[in-house]
């Protein structure tokens, strides 16, 4: 089986991180992918970010000049009536949600999955020839299925996929981007039969375009013999592999044998969770290393140890075109400048299970009063867990949904301890928290990774601001940093 990238040659160095909710947006995908880097958006909540943007008048223009591209105006036009509010929505009044994800979907939840991936792809690679992916969690699994066939339908590039096992989506992708039906496996707990979930994309969009191009797949992933695994067992090519460190921002991989705390209440990572990149190597797939590789001379030192190159999250995050808000950017930037900011690896906060890298950034859900005074609601459910009945229909839970509805269903009380809404929280990093009448809007969450001292070295004497380009070439210098790679194995 043949892969699906570029010659060796024309492989990007820099993947810029798919991140968040909407931290990794088109703007930020498009300066990097423009410098010929691959600029990654983020896929995660996409539908919640390009309704709300609509909701806002649509600022721009952009989301109306890109659903005047996509090749069915019947679906645009049910998204537009639906979403769209010319000045926007009126100060303090809520969002109108779109339709959380259910077995099976509505019929409005696949269209406008395509339709919101379309969007944000399609102004990702607008006015340039860089390539452009799109990162989505194996976690959230519903929404995968339309999240793809939009992306192929807009020209991906890649698409990225971690947070789980990732072996479905070879397949699942060579389906899609022949406009076939396709079949996905969901997984449900507690169910005694397989439960699957099904996209025709005639079926939902109408669309028998026979040119559609197969992106190629990369599988993020933290051990060898994962990556091994995919190699082997997926459901068709996978083209290569990002590798993340647990210093790595967002979810990272349980350690390995089990999770042990230390006294700060940390994940406790060993020598069985080291990077082998002997290991990676012999695979012979092309490979990225993340986490803790944003400093100048770290791409050389990834290269040097048989890497494609690097993938650089938190660099990015901070960088003048991604989505957090600008207060929030320079609440942050000058935390990072006076050596205030700490970023704790939560083991509960996320509903996935897996640990999860919280800022400690003042007037947000990282402080105790904050998380204890907001009120528990599940109103979004990307991260709900589908559980199977007693009597046989499928449930969804969360973690971070109130305590005793939780309980109700099942869920282990334990694991509610700590647990935070990401859904609601990663949303207003970006300024589309949403607003409930009487309650205060909610608070954002941020997550960065372990390394901030390659934020102060890119930060002028003067100025709180650096753009994504200023982040490549900082990247690109040849200097090797005099730090090793610890947590590698060459």
């Amino acid at each position: 089986m043949s892969s699906h990238l570029p010659p060796a040659t024309s492989l990007p160095e820099i993947i810029q991180g798919g991140m968040g909710v909407g931290v990794s947006s088109w703007q930020l995908a498009k300066a990097v992918s423009s410098i010929g880097q691959l600029g990654v958006v983020s896929g995660t909540m996409i539908d919640v970010v390009v309704a709300r943007t609509l909701q806002l008048g649509d600022p721009g223009g952009h989301v109306r000049r890109a659903l005047a591209a996509f090749p069915n105006p019947a679906l645009t036009e049910r998204f537009l009536k639906r979403y769209f509010i010319d000045g926007g929505k009126p100060e303090g009044a809520p969002f109108r949600p779109v339709p959380m994800s259910a077995l099976p979907p509505s019929r409005a939840s696949l269209e406008y999955s395509v339709l919101a991936s379309f969007v944000t792809v399609w102004l990702a690679k607008e006015g340039h020839p860089g390539s452009v992916g799109i990162n989505l969690l194996e976690k959230s699994q519903i929404p995968t299925l339309p999240l793809l066939y939009g992306a192929i339908l807009a020209k991906v590039d890649y698409v990225l996929m971690g947070a789980g096992i990732p072996r479905q989506i070879p397949g699942l992708l060579d389906l899609l981007s022949a406009n076939q039906p396709a079949e996905m496996r969901i997984d449900v707990t507690g169910a005694t039969e397989p439960v699957t979930l099904s996209f025709d994309p005639l079926d939902v969009c109408g669309i028998t375009d026979p040119t559609l191009k197969r992106p190629a797949f990369l599988a993020v992933v933290s051990s060898a013999v994962l990556a091994k695994t995919l190699h082997r067992k997926a459901s068709g090519v996978v083209d290569g592999f990002v590798v993340e460190f647990p210093e790595a921002g967002g979810h990272n991989a349980p350690p390995r044998g089990g999770i042990s705390l230390s006294e700060s209440g940390e994940p406790i990572y060993g020598p069985r969770d080291a990077i082998d990149t002997s290991a990676f190597r012999k695979i012979g797939l092309p490979f990225w290393l993340a986490g803790g590789f944003g400093r100048a001379g770290k791409l050389r030192e990834a290269q040097a140890l048989g890497a494609a190159g690097i993938q650089v999250g938190t660099a990015f995050a901070l960088s003048a075109e991604s989505g957090f808000t600008p207060s929030l950017k320079s609440k942050i930037i000058d935390a990072i400048r006076t050596d205030e900011l700490e970023i704790f690896t939560d083991p509960s906060a996320s509903p996935t299970g897996f640990p999860f890298k919280v800022a400690s950034v003042p007037e947000t859900l990282s402080e105790d009063p904050i998380y204890q005074s907001r009120e528990r609601v599940c109103d979004i459910g990307v991260l709900r867990e589908p559980f199977a009945k007693p009597d046989g229909s499928i449930g969804f839970r969360c973690s971070g949904e109130p305590v005793d509805s939780y309980v109700a269903k099942g869920g282990d009380r334990q694991r509610s301890i700590g647990a935070k809404c990401l859904c609601n929280s990663l949303g207003a990093t970006i300024g589309l928290g949403q607003e409930r009448s009487g309650q205060p809007t909610e608070p954002a969450l941020i997550t960065l990774g372990d390394d901030l001292e390659s934020i102060r070295d890119l930060l002028p004497d003067q100025g709180d601001s650096y753009t994504a380009k200023a982040l490549v070439d900082h990247l690109l210098d040849g200097s090797v940093t005099s730090a090793s790679c610890s947590p590698c194995h060459a």
